[in-house]
């Protein structure tokens, strides 16, 4: 049974594929032409929306916000667990009024198409160069004062096992919040992992369903101010991860 399922999982990862490059192709030329003038930018945040509505409506993944807390003034940076891709896909038309950038690994940068649509509105970040990781601080600092909130999966990539368990968080995110002086929003996604599972993992699970998304109360610039790194991530690991304990109680059992 669970070889088919994961057949069937298999057939649809490659649908996703197929919609999701189908639409990089035909979007492209708009979303180039966007990018010849510096006051056009933040219209091809535009694209990447319609781009999310597509996938969710074409791929029958229909969002549900479990709790939407008010937002802050922007720019701020967005923080969340990460165990699909769909937690990428599907971010812009979840907030879509608030344009941001992905702080991203700069792998990306390596694949066609993909490499233009990264470059012209996320900021790479060249985990095994350190004499080039300080230029995400730098452009991460000017996304800002240009009005551009920040998305940062604290875990730093997908867990490869006990999914949705979350991983250690990384101090990058609240060490940047602290030095850009900007609140926090954290967010919970309680059942990607299995709508849509890393494409690494062939036989993974994959296939059609509801994403529910949590939109966590932000953490104040004051409380980030006078925390220590170590009691942000503590405190926002803890507010992420409540929703995924209590959607899946029986997979921490044995934690």
């Amino acid at each position: 049974m669970q070889k088919i399922t994961g057949f069937f999982g298999l057939l649809w990862k490659l649908y996703i594929a197929v919609v999701f490059f189908v639409f990089a192709i035909l979007l492209y030329p708009l979303f180039w032409t966007l990018q010849l003038k510096s006051r056009w930018r933040k219209k091809s945040f535009q694209v990447f929306i319609l781009w999310s509505w597509l996938i969710r409506i074409l791929c029958f993944y229909p969002v549900r916000v479990k709790t939407r807390a008010a937002l802050p003034k922007a720019p701020f940076i967005i923080i969340s667990n990460h165990s699909s891709y769909l937690d990428i896909f599907l971010l812009h038309s979840i907030l879509p009024e608030h344009p941001f950038s992905f702080l991203g690994k700069a792998e990306l940068l390596n694949y066609p198409i993909v490499k233009t649509y990264f470059k012209a509105l996320n900021i790479p970040v060249y985990r095994k160069d350190k004499t080039k990781a300080g230029q995400a601080l730098v452009q991460a600092k000017k996304a800002i004062n240009d009005g551009w909130s920040i998305v940062i999966f604290p875990e730093g990539t997908i867990p490869e096992e006990n999914i949705p368990q979350m991983m250690p968080f990384k101090n990058g995110a609240f060490r940047l919040a602290q030095h850009l002086n900007v609140p926090i929003v954290p967010l919970t996604f309680t059942q990607n992992f299995h709508l849509f599972s890393d494409p690494t993992q062939l036989l993974g699970p994959a296939h059609p369903g509801v994403v529910e998304v949590f939109i966590h109360p932000f953490i104040a610039i004051e409380e980030i101010q006078s925390s220590s790194l170590e009691a942000l991530s503590a405190k926002c690991f803890g507010i992420i991860e409540a929703p995924i304990r209590a959607a899946h109680p029986q997979l921490f059992k044995k934690v």
